[in-house]
């Protein structure tokens, strides 16, 4: 069993930034890929970044690339979404997940991850 706690939410307007940060309770390196989701109200849950569970390979949504950076501390079981250039459609609730698979799909799917954090809001203004 892992228990993820995201932490980092909050409030920034249009092109700040946010750093996002998911401690995990035990350890996962070298056997889980981790990856960032979000939920806006009314819409599905969307894929937003991943990473392999070495840190060597990522994949991210179109609507973040370049804007968003996913990167993970093995040493301390801690995952991090790097959020700039925030826009107002980014606004939702994020949420942490751990795959029990070190490798991640490019398609990001929901459905690959097994354990889930309890999110943390970001709301972005315009």
């Amino acid at each position: 069993q892992v228990q993820l706690v995201e932490s980092g939410g909050g409030s920034a307007q249009a092109g700040g930034s946010l750093r996002l940060s998911c401690a995990a309770s035990r350890y996962t390196s070298n056997n889980y890929c981790m990856g960032w989701f979000r939920q806006a109200p009314g819409k599905e849950r969307e894929g937003v970044a991943v990473i392999v569970a070495d840190g060597g390979v990522t994949y991210y949504a179109d609507s973040v690339k370049g804007r968003f950076t996913i990167s993970r501390d093995n040493a301390k079981n801690t995952l991090y979404l790097q959020m700039n250039s925030l826009k107002p459609e980014d606004t939702a609730m994020y949420y942490c997940a751990a795959r029990v698979y070190p490798v991640c799909a490019a398609t990001l799917v929901a459905r690959h991850f097994a354990y889930w954090g309890q999110g943390t809001q970001v709301t972005v203004s315009s």
